[in-house]
């Protein structure tokens, strides 16, 4: 299985560089994993939050298979512990499933249409992270899903 992080965004922000390419080198470890970035819109003053939504919207369904399992990381999705987000993991292992793609949207969230092709949202938490943040916090929590389905140290419980 291939697991995908795509966002809006700038992909090598100088603050983050090291510790995203070191949780990329430790969940590469257990399995494929990539993080892609999609630029951010110009222009966007002129845009109200549901226009700049769809237009990000239509960026993320070009990257979207029909086959691929799509997780949104939204505010309003299921909330998970670290040791249900790695049932979670699991679950999608033992499904066969080739491609999942966990997505982290843009200032404004995501569009209807990506809702509706959505297979599910999870909520990282019910505060609200600077999306730069919002990256490393989610390749930590995979890197330690992995962890506790390898039955490794790392999370104590």
């Amino acid at each position: 299985m291939k697991i995908k992080l795509l966002f809006i965004g700038k992909e090598n922000l100088e603050d983050l560089q090291v510790a995203s390419q070191d949780y990329i080198s430790k969940i590469n470890n257990y399995n494929s994993f990539e993080v892609e970035a999609i630029p951010y819109l110009k222009n966007t003053k002129s845009l109200s939050a549901e226009l700049q939504k769809k237009q990000e919207g239509i960026l993320f369904l070009k990257k979207i298979t029909p086959h691929d399992i799509v997780v949104l990381l939204d505010e309003r999705g299921k909330e998970y512990s670290s040791v249900q987000f790695s049932q979670f993991i699991q679950q999608r292992l033992n499904s066969g499933c080739k491609n999942v793609l966990f997505l982290i949207g843009g200032a404004y969230g995501f569009s209807e249409e990506l809702y509706q092709r959505a297979n599910i949202s999870i909520s990282m938490s019910k505060m609200t992270f600077p999306h730069k943040l919002a990256r490393l916090l989610f390749m930590e929590q995979l890197y330690r899903a992995f962890s506790i389905l390898k039955g490794e140290p790392y999370h104590h419980e």
